[in-house]
């Protein structure tokens, strides 16, 4: 009988690359969020954050934060948490004299675009701080949650201007999801502006330690939510003087789930082959929810061969 959510991953002892890190404000980060849903389902949750997100001071954000400085742009769209986060930081109070975005009766309308429950942090007070006209907004809320959906649902740009907040990256190779982001923009007309929102880096080379420490308690399973984890767990592998098949070879039962199939098509460029990958992205419990079927799986044969061997 299948196991009710919150107790769906009971006793499995799950690993998860995931930074523990917005870069600003906005609340938990992704690894804390993840860290919090793997107990309520009654994991042992493993945080191994091989990157980190680093805050810009708001003055790299400041330009397009002056008064009536988004108004030559028709959108700003967001890939990620912390890109809202640290947008967020940077804009003014609500109460201030001018805002980025005019509320004249003449303006047009504006469309703030992020991805899953990443909305949930576009509400009224990140909204009022944008525009005193919560008329002249609009929160977009792609039906897939990728970056191409995101494109797919704002339409033909025909030469508008889209504000893109996205990261820098620091000790990392640059994950093709932005560049691809902003190419698919361009391709459907849209005059793509990138903003230094955050940087995202390399945590270190003691990154990879508690995955290969002598003393080390193999996990159930390693969950990874972007390519560039996966990219930060390698070095730190390396930096340890261990690689990806030694650690495989070391655990050969651990499960790899990936959260969702971009990431997954990343993992794969990194040469590391996924079991796991969630049919549902907009939040962590599609992956969990895959992650729970397999061992459900993986048990129920392993029930069927003991039967089927005491005949």
């Amino acid at each position: 009988m299948a196991q009710p959510e919150g107790l769906s991953l009971a006793g499995r002892r799950v690993a998860f690359t995931t930074p523990q890190t917005t870069g600003g404000g906005g609340g938990e980060g992704y690894g804390g969020r993840l860290g919090a849903l793997l107990r309520q389902r009654g994991a042992h949750p493993l945080p191994v954050p091989t990157i980190a997100i680093r805050a810009h001071e708001p003055d790299r954000l400041r330009p397009y934060l002056l008064p009536g400085a988004l108004d030559p742009f028709t959108a700003l769209a967001f890939t990620s948490r912390s890109g809202i986060a640290a947008f967020s930081r940077a804009l003014p109070s609500s109460s201030s004299a001018q805002l980025p975005l005019s509320d004249a009766a003449s303006a047009l309308p504006f469309t703030v675009a992020a991805l899953g429950s990443d909305a949930d942090l576009l509400d009224g007070a990140f909204l009022a701080r944008l525009c005193r006209d919560a008329g002249r907004l609009a929160v977009l809320v792609p039906d897939v949650p990728t970056p191409a959906g995101l494109v797919e649902a704002l339409g033909r740009g025909s030469g508008r201007r889209v504000l893109c907040p996205v990261p820098d990256v620091d000790g990392l190779r640059e994950p093709p999801v932005v560049p691809d982001f902003l190419a698919r923009l361009d391709a459907a007309g849209w005059a793509a502006v990138r903003a230094p929102a955050y940087t995202t880096c390399w945590v270190g080379p003691g990154c990879a330690e508690r995955l290969v420490a002598p003393d080390a308690t193999a996990p159930d399973a390693i969950v990874f939510t972007s390519s560039a984890e996966v990219e930060g767990l390698l070095k730190g592998l390396d930096a340890a003087g261990w690689s990806w098949p030694r650690l495989r070879a070391r655990w050969p039962d651990m499960v790899v789930a990936v959260h969702g199939p971009v990431t997954a098509d990343g993992v794969r460029r990194l040469g590391i082959e996924v079991d796991v990958v969630s049919s549902r992205f907009s939040s962590f419990h599609g992956v969990l929810d895959a992650l729970a079927a397999t061992f459900c799986s993986q048990q129920l044969k392993i029930s069927s061969r003991f039967s089927a061997g005491s005949h």
